[in-house]
């Protein structure tokens, strides 16, 4: 405040206290023991001079209290405020020094205004919030009701964007981009309830991924919406849901010059966010790059046949594992592929997985019969667990814990279990199970903190907690055993032998809804919105089509299914899937559903 607003408030309020002394003077003596009024003001002074006439009338009569103007202000002043306030003036002879106290009390108490009441303390506004930021949505909610103060800081954008961040919404975007975060993350949570209900109620699209002509589905991969799919023909694709455009491209497997008919079976495919791989027959791998196009920008060849494949999900670090070798291949800083790691092992490998969040050295874990092997780049080859006679029968890895399955034989049978294994101390945390059947499948890396979930030769699909090593629930899914399970904070989408495909609300501990194909269930991969599933079938036997129709001879051969349940989607805009056929369809039996509507894309 300047020298000349100081003064221009002095004058102002020095000729307002003129005026109350002369008000109080008329009045009959009985009224000063009322409860103080505020007095008028002059037609000259205007809402700011009363708040300033009734601020030093309430310290002018010492009540103790400051006046009902001060509702105004965010908050009362507390009791150490109170006790700085100069004595009472009672008559207009202490005017000027009382006057001079005063306004200065009256600066001093605007200054601190700033401050934020904690009922009998005062904190500056960045430390409140810093107590905020622990605080949920709920919390925040109820502190709004607690006073206006309170108000402004459980609606600052800094704890909404924090809130938005830390519950995945819009994970992506930087506090400047939106002016309201708390509206964004009502938004949010809207849409997050109705993803929730379409899952609940199956609403949503579903599309059959188009197959490959007179070839048979081989095996299935996805990553974020991603699908890759390999055939008996040697042909490779890949289909990108999130554009709603399932007319997947080819991926060449060699140069344009070399023969496409001499292409071997595809062992294995594999994709993550920049890299489609595939494994073939006759051991050669091809690599491609997803941001550059469909020719492989890198080609391996083992000596003998590929025994397992795996992709690292952050980054492109690739491993193969073929007779007894187990191959690490990564691109240096100017895009040559190389060799980073090679280890030895004992015996075939079965199952291979890369670690995720390793840093610089990637960290992969195998099992091969009994033994199970920590590969680390940057040293040699650890046996993480071996008991003879008892195979490994599937396997899952976390960023720093190793789940998979054992088979029991013997003299002594304890019951085939789930062990879980510390991958920095490099030792058992859990043995989990104790059950008849064999397990098929073990889902760690996806399922939530302190929760594993298996499927089980038994039909059964457990919910293991780590905590407490016990079987949180178990459910009895399929008829022939249980061969791909995945789960999040509600739910579990299971596939069987049969070819079903199950969802269950494992908290209220039913089944919603179940889905019927011909061929086992192989590749279950979710999300919040989208959900892949992969029919493969046992036999890879091309059937004559000459034979049958196209109808009959296409469910020999595999489905690939990929379900949309976000509600603002493209699939909620337009035409279900089947009845995107053109006139031109191939011709068959009347249940051919591709013929049921053939103008509607017209």
């Amino acid at each position: 405040m300047g020298d000349h607003s100081l003064d221009e408030f002095r004058r102002c309020w020095q000729e307002e206290l003129a005026q109350a002394q002369a008000l109080r003077k008329r009045r009959r003596p009985e009224a000063a023991e009322r409860r103080p009024r505020r007095p008028e003001v002059a037609p000259g002074h205007g809402e700011q001079a009363s708040g300033y006439l009734a601020l030093a009338q309430g310290l002018l009569e010492g009540a103790g209290r400051p006046p009902a103007a001060w509702g105004t202000w965010p908050e009362k002043q507390d009791a150490a405020s109170r006790s700085r306030s100069p004595p009472a003036c009672e008559g207009a002879g202490a005017g000027a020094g009382a006057g001079e106290q005063l306004v200065d009390q009256l600066i001093r108490d605007l200054n601190e205004m700033d401050n934020v009441p904690f009922f009998d303390i005062h904190l500056p506004y960045e430390l409140a919030i810093n107590i905020f930021q622990y605080l949920d949505r709920r919390d925040l909610g109820r502190c709004a009701q607690v006073s206006k103060t309170w108000k402004v800081i459980a609606e600052d954008e800094v704890l909404w964007y924090r809130l938005c961040q830390q519950e995945g919404h819009l994970p992506a975007n930087c506090i400047s981009d939106y002016s309201c975060w708390k509206l964004i993350f009502q938004e949010c949570r809207a849409k997050e309830h109705m993803l929730r209900t379409n899952w609940k109620s199956r609403k949503g699209a579903v599309s059959e991924l188009e197959h490959s002509p007179d070839a048979v589905l081989c095996d299935v991969h996805s990553h974020d919406g991603v699908v890759i799919a390999g055939y008996t023909s040697g042909d490779v694709r890949v289909w990108d849901t999130h554009t709603w455009d399932f007319q997947a491209p080819f991926l060449d497997a060699e140069d344009e010059e070399d023969d496409p008919a001499m292409q071997p079976y595809v062992s294995f495919v594999r994709v993550n966010r920049w890299l489609a791989v595939a494994a073939y027959e006759d051991g050669f791998i091809n690599i491609w790059d997803m941001r550059i196009g469909k020719y492989p920008i890198h080609r391996f060849e083992h000596d003998a046949r590929i025994q397992a494949l795996a992709v690292s999900r952050e980054d492109m670090t690739v491993a193969t594992a073929s007779a007894f070798d187990v191959v690490m291949l990564y691109p240096d800083e100017e895009g040559y592929w190389q060799i980073s790691a090679e280890f030895e092992v004992q015996k075939l490998v079965d199952y291979l997985e890369i670690v995720p969040d390793t840093g610089r050295y990637p960290v992969a874990v195998a099992t091969a019969g009994d033994l199970v092997y920590l590969l680390k780049a940057d040293d040699s080859s650890r046996t993480l667990h071996y008991v003879y006679g008892q195979p490994v029968t599937c396997l899952d890895v976390s960023a720093s814990q190793a789940a998979f399955g054992v088979k029991s034989l013997g003299w002594v049978h304890e019951g085939n279990k789930i062990l879980v294994y510390s991958l920095e101390a490099e030792r058992c945390l859990s043995k989990l199970g104790n059950a008849l059947g064999d397990f098929t499948c073990v889902n760690l890396q996806d399922s939530p903190p302190n929760l594993m979930v298996s499927g089980n030769t038994d039909r059964r699909v457990r919910i293991h907690d780590l905590r407490t090593d016990q079987i949180a629930l178990s459910l009895s899914a399929h008829q022939l055993g249980v061969s791909a399970v995945q789960m999040d904070d509600w739910k579990i989408v299971s596939g069987g032998e049969e070819g079903l495909v199950s969802l269950w609300d494992y908290r209220m501990n039913q089944k919603l809804w179940e889905v019927h194909s011909r061929h086992p269930v192989r590749h279950i991969n979710f999300n919040s919105h989208r959900l892949i599933t992969a029919n493969v079938p046992y036999e890879r036997v091309v059937r004559n089509s000459d034979l049958d129709s196209f109808a009959t001879h296409r469910r020999h051969r595999g489905l690939i299914h990929a379900y949309e349940f976000a509600v603002d989607q493209l699939a909620f805009q337009s035409t279900i899937p089947i009845c995107r056929s053109s006139c031109d369809t191939m011709a068959g039996h009347s249940y051919d559903l591709a013929l049921a509507f053939p103008y509607d894309s017209i």
